[in-house]
């Protein structure tokens, strides 16, 4: 191949749904434009984008407690809820678009609606919900949510999950129908089929070995053929590292600035799945709890109705573990080599500030079956040990940084990293990630390519009508969007008067 071939406008690391989002974007905005996709598996969607690596919610801030936290006067935080909702229906907005447009199609292979449902228990998280609840209801995105401490309205919500259950503590819960399960994988496949109609480039079994600038300001991305034992090298004005946990190291690689003073603490999960199909079709919603105290944010336990190649599935998780490895298919020597000379410090501060998170971690590595069976059996009383089993979840790498609030702060949420000149661009951190992914590359397009943006706005409205507007401070707008995108995506929600 020769280096005329090799030059190319843009260079995606991954074949993950940020990447696959970015290119969709990207191809609607500039079609001109030629892409690569380096992708060191032998397929997309395979790492923290597979359906059985993540928990398949559209994290909306309907059920997810973590994202309302209560503040020291007892009142609830909804800021963050508002956010990530708002974001939520950016990318719900990109897919419909998407469909309408006939470039992926069967929404009900990636996307179905299910309730999406709190539970508490305990007299002050009972508190806690319904204060919640109260701050929520006149926000529109939140308009449609119930509330319930009936222990009969909770049989015919959640059966499986009241059946048996003979604690004498107030129980309470919330619960709305436009909540939805997102297959990850799937829908990452769908846009890597789409990208391929339009002669976008992408390499699987290619694994990024260094990313460099040259003289020109462009970036030199060295590349291995897995297949062939080859070293290539390709030339981009702009690279987007969306490889997952294995972002950070290729981040590293850069040498910007930006990179600087970053870390990464690598976790994993494993969710217990149900092969009972008996008791699969008892239960019919997310359930979202109450992290215990002092647990990290990542380990809110929910009970989650999946649909997975078309078959419904029932898992309860997710319990952590450690592994030093950022990826599922990564290296045991991963966490090792991240540690570089400009993080170190970073690095030790975080150590010593997150001795609870390390002693969590290792309480959860050392639980047993029947240990995190009685896990469980605080959303499902009657579980039987035979009917559940284990599967491993993917890696997820959160992100260490010095802030405002001092060295080594530990970050839960998914964060941009990109170069002063926008010409390099990494996605860092975890949940809510994929379910805002749309926002996320739109952040991305922003940050690295300011001068195109007043080009290309009229056509990001048309894919994203409410691009640059606040849902939460135009309800009217918010309910036809949401009804529009509703209709396309095959989303069929219970009719009910907003008010």
């Amino acid at each position: 191949m020769s280096n005329v071939q090799k030059v190319t406008d843009v260079i995606l690391i991954g074949a993950g749904v940020m990447s696959a989002t970015l290119g969709s974007l990207l191809k609607e905005l500039t079609p001109e434009w030629e892409i690569k996709v380096f992708e060191k598996l032998s397929s997309a969607g395979e790492e923290s984008s597979n359906e059985w690596n993540n928990a398949g919610t559209g994290h909306a801030a309907l059920c997810e407690l973590n994202y309302t936290p209560e503040k020291s006067d007892g009142s609830i935080d909804i800021s963050k809820a508002i956010n990530v909702n708002e974001q939520f229906q950016i990318s719900r907005q990109f897919w419909s678009y998407l469909v309408k447009s006939n470039l992926i199609r069967n929404p009900q292979d990636f996307i179905r609606p299910l309730p999406h449902m709190s539970l508490v228990e305990g007299e002050n998280n009972v508190e806690f919900l319904k204060n919640r609840f109260k701050a929520l209801s006149d926000i529109p995105m939140f308009q449609a949510m119930e509330y319930s401490e009936d222990p009969e309205k909770l049989r015919e919500w959640i059966p499986l999950v009241m059946e048996g259950r003979t604690s004498k503590d107030p129980i309470a819960a919330t619960k709305i129908d436009s909540g939805t399960d997102v297959n990850f994988g799937a829908l990452t496949r769908m846009l890597f089929e789409h990208l391929e109609s339009k002669n976008v480039e992408i390499n699987y079994r290619h694994s990024v070995k260094d990313i460099k600038r040259v003289s020109d300001g462009s970036w030199e991305v060295k590349v291995k053929n897995l297949e062939s034992g080859e070293t290539e090298s390709h030339y981009a004005k702009f690279v987007f590292i969306g490889g997952g946990g294995g972002s950070l190291p290729l981040l590293q690689k850069t040498g910007i600035p930006e990179s600087k003073q970053i870390g990464g603490f690598p976790v994993s999960g494993l969710f217990m799945v149900c092969n009972n199909p008996e008791v699969v079709e008892k239960h019919h919603a997310k359930v979202y709890g109450k992290a215990k105290v002092g647990a990290p944010p990542m380990s809110v336990p929910h009970l989650d109705t999946r649909f997975i190649d078309n078959m419904k599935s029932l898992l309860f998780g997710p319990f952590a573990g450690f592994s030093p490895k950022f990826l599922k298919t990564g290296s045991n020597l991963d966490l090792i080599n991240s540690v570089k000379p400009n993080n170190v410090v970073t690095m030790l501060a975080a150590g010593a500030k997150e001795m609870a998170l390390t002693k969590y971690l290792i309480e959860q590595v050392m639980l047993s079956h029947e240990k995190r069976m009685e896990e469980l059996r605080e959303f499902i009383p009657n579980a039987k040990s035979e009917d559940w089993g284990i599967v491993v979840a993917g890696q997820r790498v959160q992100v260490i940084k010095d802030t405002d609030t001092g060295k080594g702060t530990l970050q839960f949420g998914t964060e941009v990293v990109s170069a002063s000149d926008g010409s390099v661009a990494a996605l860092l951190g975890a949940s809510p990630g994929a379910s805002t992914a749309v926002n996320v590359m739109l952040e991305v397009l922003e940050k690295c390519f300011p001068e195109e943006m007043f080009k290309w706005k009229d056509k990001i409205e048309e894919m994203v009508p409410t691009y640059g507007v606040s849902l939460v401070d135009n309800p009217e707008l918010f309910h036809e969007i949401h009804a529009s995108t509703a209709k396309t995506l095959g989303l069929v929600e219970k009719e009910r008067v907003y008010s």
